[in-house]
């Protein structure tokens, strides 16, 4: 009975310990499972990371797609007064933030019937609402607007404009701890030369931006009498046109007969006169002979 007893309690205390060592296997398994951290090569936090690393590659693309343009454009506008249309011209440039950078004025004439010629300077973002403005001031003959990129050269001059400004700070900082004379005077002549090329290209820069900021355009205004002959768009505007040149024609005709006719009566009667005197002589010849 003993025997028995005992290979019982044997058995059963084998087979609490065979069910119990799984469910701790599966224990490990879980904790391990649901921590994360635990794997190796992963990272706890890789949903963060990936997040940031996406926002800071969006920053940078976004910090790199900004471009330096300078933009420039050319109008042609026919009208019928031009020193009136270029009044006009002026205030929409005003309105429009810009200013007058260029202008050149021909009143009317004697055989000149006046033109005007402006530079306006006008801001990039309402350069397309001026244009179209000035549009509405005549006929449109000529329009042109062109790009240029300068975003490298803006970039460039940015960096030099750094790397000068921290040198003169450095140098500045070196001459308060000059203990000599000779080093004072070496440090001077450094600091001079180093912010005259941080004032020039300082400069430049600032023209840079300005050609970007303000846009340029060139705005010519002339007469009916100036402006470029359009062919005809039908038959109607065709006939007219050659019937005006046909008109034209015998206009100038007629002045140049008008001219020459006077000349032409004067010769007339020399002539008539020497003819006269030949045949005079040659019946007087004939008489003695």
């Amino acid at each position: 009975m003993r025997r028995i007893l005992v290979t019982t309690v044997l058995l059963i205390a084998a087979l609490g310990l065979a069910g119990c060592t799984p469910s701790s296997g599966s224990s490990r398994s879980d904790s391990s499972g649901s921590s994360g951290s635990s794997l190796p090569g992963v990272p706890a936090i890789v949903p963060e990371q990936g997040d940031s690393a996406k926002a800071a590659a969006g920053t940078a693309s976004r910090a790199t797609s900004a471009r330096e343009v300078i933009t420039t454009g050319a109008l042609s506008i026919t009208v019928v007064t031009p020193s009136a249309a270029a009044e006009e011209a002026v205030h929409i440039a005003d309105a429009s933030g810009g200013h007058v950078d260029g202008r050149d004025e021909r009143l009317p004439a004697e055989g000149n019937p006046g033109s005007a010629h402006l530079v306006l300077r006008i801001p990039t973002a309402k350069l397309d609402g001026a244009i179209t403005q000035l549009k509405k001031l005549g006929r449109v003959e000529k329009v042109s607007q062109s790009t240029q990129d300068v975003t490298g050269q803006a970039k460039d001059l940015d960096a030099r404009i750094t790397a000068l400004t921290t040198s003169v700070d450095r140098l500045v900082e070196l001459m308060t701890r000059a203990t000599t004379t000779a080093d004072l005077i070496s440090i001077e002549s450094a600091l001079s030369d180093r912010q005259a090329s941080l004032e020039s290209l300082q400069s430049q820069k600032r023209g840079l931006d300005d050609q970007v900021d303000l846009a340029t355009l060139t705005v010519e205004f002339g007469t009916v009498a100036t402006a470029p002959v359009r062919p005809p768009a039908t038959f109607l505007s065709g006939l007219a046109a050659r019937w005006g040149s046909f008109v034209g024609f015998v206009s100038g005709l007629l002045v140049v007969i008008g001219v020459v006719l006077p000349w032409v009566v004067v010769a007339g009667v020399i002539g008539g006169i020497i003819l006269l005197v030949v045949r005079w002589r040659r019946r007087r010849s004939i008489q003695h002979a």
